[in-house]
């Protein structure tokens, strides 16, 4: 009887050692909110999936709230992380204003902010931990110093905006105009956004080979994304011109179709934009929650240029990422 009774303890003990450990391990494992832009591009779409990939490998639970391009979006789902609990949140924010409320709500809350890919104008860097990003600003300029050496500094560029408003729109149009300035013959004719969609491209680019007697008066098409590119080398095709040829093609981010493009002659030059902005925030955030360890306010992925001679590698290099 007495065997019995101390068999009984020894498992009750065990089992409550395993529940210990079971709730040690649930308490250790971070969640985190990640409020996506959406998926407009393929690069997007590149991001949300590597994301789901470094978490999964940190074991993090991520929660992911797609957008849908909207910023009333975007706060409402941070506003539900909040009220959630979640140990940290992500955003990869749609316009670069009109944050500090939520982000403030996030800091009384003790629930520290990544930003992805995008940056925010606020005056008040506290309400976010970091913000990992590349040098967009750069990315427009060695975008603009390929075609300025490409043409001699003559051309007469259309422009494809990103999203109004959006930090890369805004910093990749800055970059590229740096070069135009220091360029006399080069000038953009035409500018307008087409909201980073591949759709959007296509009909803005239409527009302007309409307005510039049927395309014969633009030599280069600029597209602050890979995708509108895309978008715009269909316009192009259909208008009975070669692209990459008759009218060349200078575009960012790196997805796979602009490397097929590039392979199959029909664009010239991206600039990469790295999908992995969730590995370095997540150590970032990681050395924080450990150790009180601040990062550096801007954690910088690096950009390349790539050019058709290494296109068709490179496309079967990433064509299963995204």
């Amino acid at each position: 009887m007495l065997m019995k009774a101390r068999h009984l303890l020894t498992t009750i003990g065990m089992a409550a050692l395993m529940l210990s450990s079971g709730a040690a391990y649930a308490q250790n494992k971070m969640t985190i909110g990640f409020s996506q832009v959406g998926s407009e591009s393929g690069w997007r779409a590149a991001e949300t999936k590597v994301s789901k990939i470094e978490a999964e490998k940190r074991g993090v639970d991520l929660k992911i709230s797609d957008a849908q391009q909207k910023q009333e979006n975007q706060i409402r789902a941070v506003r539900s992380f909040i009220a959630q609990g979640v140990d940290a949140i992500f955003i990869a924010p749609v316009v670069s204003t009109g944050w500090d409320a939520v982000l403030k709500e996030a800091k009384d809350a003790k629930i520290p902010v990544v930003l992805l890919d995008r940056s925010i104008d606020t005056k008040d860097e506290s309400l976010y931990l970091t913000a990992v990003t590349s040098d967009t600003v750069y990315e427009g300029k060695v975008a603009g110093e390929w075609l300025a050496k490409e043409t001699g500094g003559k051309c007469n560029v259309v422009e494809l905006q990103g999203t109004v408003g959006s930090s890369p729109a805004i910093n990749r149009k800055k970059g590229f105009d740096q070069v135009v300035a220091a360029n006399p013959g080069m000038k953009i004719i035409r500018t307008q956004s087409g909201d980073f969609t591949r759709t959007k491209g296509k009909e803005v680019m239409e527009s302007f080979i309409k307005a510039e007697g049927g395309g014969k008066n633009i030599c280069a098409v600029y597209a602050h994304n890979d995708d509108m590119a895309i978008g715009a080398i269909q316009a192009i095709k259909e208008a009975g011109l070669k692209p990459g040829k008759d009218i060349k093609i200078v575009s960012i981010d790196g997805v796979p179709d602009i490397f097929k493009a590039m392979a199959d002659g029909e664009a010239n030059v991206t600039v990469e934009l790295t999908p992995n902005m969730a590995g370095p925030a997540l150590d970032a955030l990681t050395a924080f929650k450990k150790n009180g360890t601040a990062p550096k306010k801007w954690i910088q992925t690096e950009s390349k240029v790539f050019t058709p001679e290494t296109a068709k590698a490179e496309y079967d290099k990433r064509k299963d990422l995204y």
